[in-house]
């Protein structure tokens, strides 16, 4: 697989998915750069790379016991609070037989070897936009941006059994998600995870700095 630094000038194709997502205003008003990152489709075989460190990360007891279980769906959550202060890196390569992009998130810990978390977000579904965490699990996901930020929320979960798609009632689920990419200039940006429940809180919050190589 090849993997490539990203910069404005990287041989890519543009790509309107997260833009038509987010509203052609709402984009306009973004930043260059977070534009560059989300409005381009990779080739076949080739992978952009964003190294950075966990700034932040922690968790209630709920947010503990959730993190573990589900690592029986592929842990697609951090679970380990010794990632704060440790390296981090993010590797995007397009998913081209799901019409989407793999993502790959990898954070140190403090130790023995790091998390590796893997989901690929496909553009379908009813919402426009799908991620999947493995195990048949997924989420329907709500995009909206600010003048700084690209954000996503959980709409609901459903499981996949074929070409069926079997909406999960909320009280299985373990709550609301959002992910947010924000711009910081100077070639950074702060990757936010945000698990929150009704009953519990905020169950888990990890912040991750990262660059453009």
């Amino acid at each position: 697989m090849k993997q490539v630094n990203f910069s404005p000038h990287c041989p890519i194709s543009t790509d309107n998915r997260f833009r038509e997502l987010v509203g052609r205003k709402a984009w306009s008003a973004l930043p260059q750069r977070l534009q560059h990152r989300f409005g381009h489709a990779l080739s076949d075989g080739v992978s952009v790379v964003y190294q950075g460190k966990v700034v932040a990360m922690r968790m209630n007891a709920a947010g503990r016991l959730v993190a573990q279980l589900a690592r029986l769906f592929g842990g697609p959550l951090p679970f380990d609070t010794s990632c704060m202060d440790q390296p981090a890196i993010v590797t995007v390569t397009e998913d081209c037989a799901g019409f989407g992009q793999f993502w790959v998130r990898q954070y140190g810990r403090a130790a023995g070897f790091p998390q590796v978390i893997h989901s690929s977000k496909r553009f379908a579904g009813p919402t426009g936009i799908e991620e999947y965490i493995g195990g048949g699990i997924g989420i329907a996901l709500q995009v909206s941006a600010d003048h700084a930020s690209i954000k996503f929320h959980s709409d609901h979960y459903f499981f996949q059994l074929g070409r069926k798609k079997l909406r999960l009632p909320k009280w299985v689920c373990p709550g609301v998600l959002t992910i947010a990419h924000t711009d910081l200039g100077g070639a950074r940006f702060l990757f936010s995870l945000s698990l929150r429940s009704r009953l519990f809180g905020e169950l888990i919050r990890q912040d991750a700095i990262f660059h453009d190589s």
